[in-house]
């Protein structure tokens, strides 16, 4: 006879879920409210003047912008290099799926000196886009260029899964019944695409948020400019003003979980709409 017993992979819930809890608890709980208590007691007329000064609000403008175009850039390749690695096959495609992974595997200072380097006056790509007065190292422009290569990655792995489990005989049916490719696409696969393509996003832009390695080199550090909020904390640091390092990591920490929030919330409603059209 079939044993309930028999559906757990892991032996001993208790066991396993204590642990998972206590982990949890340590490495993301704890460090989450130390922040917030570190915060609140600062006060709030202090929090406030530390959020609403101009360079403050400059460098969370600049790093939320620079990671929200980023994400949106990444949703467009990523979609893209995961339908090439889907859906076609080729000599090299292994060592092009490995590559995605690189800006995992590469340390970020590493990847911000190289883009540096490659989007200089005198670099590689700078020399070609100098004459076109386009200027990337230095610019705001090279922020999005760090944040898009750092979390592609994550758009690629979100969006590669979903898509080497869809059948292709739906599409195939889809043209059978008169539909062309773009409403096959927009229809039938989309739909299907759009709660992993939105996990991308929003795993992209958290990612990009939190980014200081490679934006530091390439963004030149200006104020009121092409200073990052992460950056901007260290500097804070560096000057033992903690109050002030606090309170911009606790903004940020709100406008990152508003963010996921918001996306995961509207995953839910989209799945709560579709679920009675599938019954």
């Amino acid at each position: 006879m079939f044993s309930w017993k028999s559906k757990h992979v892991l032996p001993g819930f208790k066991i396993t879920m204590g642990f998972t809890l206590v982990y949890l608890f340590l490495i993301v709980i704890f460090p989450l409210l130390g922040l917030g208590i570190k915060a609140s007691a600062i006060g709030w007329t202090r929090f406030y003047e530390i959020a609403s000064s101009p360079r403050v609000l400059a460098s969370l403008r600049l790093s939320f912008g620079a990671s929200a175009i980023a994400a949106i850039i990444n949703v467009f390749f990523g979609l893209l290099v995961a339908w090439v690695l889907v859906r076609y096959r080729f000599p090299g495609k292994r060592v092009l799926d490995a590559l995605v992974d690189i800006p995992f595997a590469l340390p970020t200072a590493v990847a911000g000196i190289a883009l540096t380097t490659l989007y200089s006056s005198k670099g590689w790509m700078g020399t070609w886009l100098s004459p076109f007065g386009i200027k990337v190292a230095y610019t705001p422009l090279g922020i999005i260029v760090a944040l898009s290569f750092i979390s592609l990655p994550l758009v690629v792995r979100s969006v590669q899964p979903v898509l080497e489990e869809f059948d292709p005989e739906v599409e195939e049916a889809a043209e059978l019944l008169g539909a062309h490719r773009g409403q096959s696409f927009m229809q039938v696969l989309l739909p299907e695409l759009t709660p992993a393509i939105l996990t991308g996003f929003a795993l992209s832009m958290a990612r990009a948020v939190g980014e200081y390695g490679s934006v530091v080199f390439i963004s030149g550090n200006l104020p009121m400019r092409t200073e990052i909020a992460p950056l901007l904390i260290v500097t804070k640091l560096d000057q033992y003003d903690y109050a002030g390092a606090t309170a911009i990591a606790a903004i940020m920490l709100l406008f990152s979980f508003s963010i996921l929030l918001g996306i995961n919330l509207s995953q839910h409603w989209r799945r709560r709409r579709i679920a009675p059209a599938l019954a």
